[in-house]
């Protein structure tokens, strides 16, 4: 099975203050690079938990970048 590393952020701050997001950029081995997907959510802090929560299941089921043999294992 192979092995990953999972980049993640979280910062709250109240709703109406977030003027813009720009885009993340990791830089990998060998001097590459990759972009990073940035979300942002609105709500109470339960509305959050809950869309922060989706967001993550839908991610494990896309699994951008997985090898075959770990989406047949743990895909659903």
């Amino acid at each position: 099975m192979a092995r990953y590393t999972l980049v993640y952020g979280v910062r709250l701050i109240p709703e109406g203050t977030l003027k813009g997001v720009e885009e993340a950029t990791l830089k990998l081995a060998g001097g590459s690079t990759a972009g990073l997907t940035l979300h942002t959510f609105d709500g109470t802090i339960p509305q959050l938990r809950r869309s922060l929560d989706r967001s993550l299941d839908a991610f494990f089921d896309l699994l951008p970048g997985a090898d075959e043999e770990d989406v047949e294992k743990f895909g659903d």
